[in-house]
């Protein structure tokens, strides 16, 4: 047995993955065992969970990957530095950042309870873009394939395009700091009124809104597509005071990174929960134009460099639908494939993988077809945290449990749905869902008076059947993942309202059979009753990360007005105020 344990530590969205022989067994975040939405440090609990979960002792791990090399683009690093030896605090946390690389052993040794002595694996550092490259080609179903990587900086770069081929890949180009699509997107995020981490995705949705052309020749000023691209630096401090990163309550907050420039170009930044204007609405359909335009100039770089047929995606940036949805009609691409987690927890996958293809040599066999790799709950464990509570569950076997969650949909109903091992990466996909009725006008109005407090611009997202996904949306190209939006067909809008932005599309996930089937079949459920193969889905949780164990489930149950809970076979429903 060659078990690897792989680790996205001391970065934003903390993980921990564990791979035997090959085959992907664990992988969890950080934020889910310790409820601190996108922690960074090291991932002790997730890490812990993963070998406890397998059955694998600390002394029987031959290989542990962290994606993080201090020695990656080393001149990069140096040249930047020397600019900024005036400034003894980033000189500082450059060297604490090699130090806490360097304590790994330490780290996982105190997680798994033994000494360092005990731990007889060879550690490997991964440099943090050939982690996103692993992450998404050698859990492909892709023998050969073009890579594209893009986020806001990991070891001082933030893009690189690879091939891939069998078990091995090889670098063709790369983008260092300071240039960055993340951090030209994070900083609009930001002049926006949305400062906290991983707040882009709440851009993306307010975009449709606004016209992209009022502001598009003035943003494409901040990025000039010049060989990859560039940023017009005018507009950015990152590069002069750094990207500082505070911690309220461990969750990122990442510190003012555009210069007054910026504010000159597009008027004064809006401060947080203040009104957005159409003006607002204006700048973030530029900002999502001008992104998609390098996007997609990017992907047809690596195509040029490839000629390859599939395409392969990783990192933050990635993690934008809209752009994603765009690639296959726009570009030569045809096969396509964005890793579940491809922001940095799918880091602590590639940094795994990376090992065993790149390093180790040994083929391939495993394609990642679900994100279902975290932990799972009995049904006796399931009906404890009901009854520990005081609530008196009803265990209904599947035949009734389907057709009576699917009745309670239709009619309305907020559902609960806690189903059998947790999601890998920042989608539930049926397992740790809130499930209701598309159909209905109101249930985004709904959702976020009673549970979910988002903007009311933020668009929810459908579950379909992937047998029936070309009869509702203008491509049919599997999404297991959520990860790419798609037109809804023009006959099929008035049907879906709650799932149907504002643009007349959904970023949908696909749902099969064989790799979903418990939510499959509830879904088929609905259609049965409805005509209708779609769920409307949202993460089971109200502002905290999505809920890992049935406690929480019930405890989220409890403090909002969900209607409905289901964890494993147990039902209990709200009863009915008078």
């Amino acid at each position: 047995m060659t078990a690897i344990l792989g680790l996205n530590a001391f970065h934003g969205d903390a993980a921990a993955a564990l791979v035997i022989d090959g085959e992907l067994v664990a992988a969890a975040e950080e934020e889910r065992f310790n409820r601190i939405k996108h922690v960074a440090g090291f991932p002790a609990l997730a890490a812990a969970w993963c070998l406890r979960d397998a059955g694998v002792e600390p002394r029987d791990l031959e290989h542990v990957a962290i994606g993080r090399d201090p020695r990656a683009n080393l001149g990069a690093k140096v040249r930047q530095t020397s600019r900024r030896l005036r400034n003894p605090g980033y000189v500082l946390e450059r060297v604490r950042n090699m130090r806490r690389v360097g304590d790994v052993r330490d780290d996982l040794a105190g997680a798994l309870g033994t000494s360092a002595d005990e731990l007889r694996a060879q550690f490997h550092n991964v440099e943090h873009h050939q982690a996103h490259v692993a992450s998404a080609f050698f859990v492909s179903p892709f023998d050969e394939a073009a890579v594209l990587t893009l986020d806001g900086f990991g070891d001082f770069a933030s893009a690189m395009l690879a091939h891939g081929r069998g078990n091995r890949f090889t670098v063709l180009d790369r983008v260092t700091f300071p240039h960055s699509l993340g951090i030209y997107y994070t900083a609009i995020t930001q002049w926006l009124g949305f400062p906290k981490y991983g707040d882009e995705g709440k851009v993306m949705g307010l975009a449709p809104y606004g016209d992209p052309n009022v502001h598009r020749e003035q943003m494409r000023e901040l990025v000039r597509l010049d060989g990859l691209f560039e940023l017009d630096l005018d507009y950015f401090t990152h590069h002069v005071q750094g990207v500082d990163m505070t911690w309220n309550h461990g969750s990122p907050t990442i510190g003012r990174i555009f210069s007054r420039r910026l504010e000159t170009a597009f008027g004064p930044a809006r401060e947080p929960r203040t009104d957005l204007t159409e003006h607002h609405e204006n700048v973030a359909a530029a900002l999502q134009a001008v992104l998609e335009e390098a996007y997609l100039h990017l992907v047809r770089e690596v195509h040029r460099h490839t000629r390859s047929p599939n395409l392969c995606l990783a990192g933050g940036v990635a993690l934008n639908a809209v752009a994603n949805g765009r690639i296959r009609p726009e570009t030569p691409f045809d096969g396509l494939y964005v890793q579940p987690a491809a922001g940095d927890s799918g880091i602590a996958v590639g940094a795994a993988y990376h090992v065993w293809h790149q390093v180790l040599g040994r083929p391939r066999g495993f394609v990642m077809e679900h994100a279902y790799t975290g932990p799972e709950y009995s049904d006796e464990e399931c009906e404890r945290a009901l009854r520990d509570v005081g609530l008196e569950p009803e265990r209904l076997d599947d035949d009734t449990l389907f057709r009576t969650v699917a009745e309670r949909i239709a009619a309305g109903d907020v559902v609960g749905w806690f189903q059998g091992r947790m999601e890998f990466g920042p989608r539930a996909l049926g397992n740790r869902s809130i499930v209701t009725d598309p159909r209905r006008p109101d249930m985004k109005d709904v959702l976020n008076a009673r549970i979910k407090h988002r903007e009311p611009f933020r668009p929810f997202a459908p579950s379909i059947l992937a047998e029936k996904a070309g009869e509702w949306y203008e491509q049919d190209y599997s999404s297991p993942f959520m990860i790419l939006v798609y037109k809804t067909r023009a006959e099929k809008r008035g049907e879906i309202p709650a799932v149907n932005h504002v643009d007349d599309t959904g970023r949908l996930q696909t749902v099969e059979e064989r790799v979903a089937p418990r939510y499959h079949r509830l879904i088929s459920e609905f259609d049965r009753l409805t005509g209708v193969p779609i769920v409307l889905n949202t993460s089971f949780n109200e502002n905290e990360p999505i809920v890992m164990t049935p406690q929480e489930a019930v405890e989220t149950f409890l403090k909002t007005k969900m209607d409905v809970l289901v964890v494993g076979n147990n039902v209990v429903r709200r009863a009915q105020e008078a």
